[in-house]
């Protein structure tokens, strides 16, 4: 028995990935921070956990590990970041910092390619 047309909208139309997100996206600025910072918390230790396995000699566990983390900082972190990036960014003290963090790194990037860029022009064998 249908209940509603094919284009209807309402959540429980959509399924468990849209009313989790809908739920994440209902959360307050320090929620969201707590909320991004558990899975942060868990992910970026396994990185190092990873390097001293391989340190061990165990090269494959240490490989796969390490693989996961960036994985699931791939997948997961990285995720929920995006999602939860407005409501970090209503708390002034973190928009401050991220601002620095984007504009040290857009220095740091035309640094780079002044170098690079007036190495290719010096040098013999770049471009005349």
């Amino acid at each position: 028995m249908r209940t509603g047309s094919a284009t209807d909208t309402t959540p429980r139309k959509r399924g468990a990935p849209w009313r989790i997100r809908h739920r994440i996206e209902g959360l307050g600025p320090y929620q969201s921070l707590l909320l991004l910072a558990v899975p942060t918390s868990i992910v970026e230790p396994l990185k190092l956990v990873a390097v001293a396995i391989v340190g061990e000699g165990h090269w494959v566990t240490g490989t796969l590990v390490i693989l996961a983390a960036y994985a699931a900082s791939l997948l997961l972190v990285e995720r929920l970041f995006a999602i939860v990036k407005p409501k970090l960014m209503m708390l002034g003290w973190l928009a401050r910092l991220w601002t620095r963090i984007v504009n040290l790194r857009v220095v740091r990037w035309l640094g780079a390619v002044r170098v690079w860029v007036s190495g290719l022009f010096s040098s013999g064998t770049g471009v005349s």
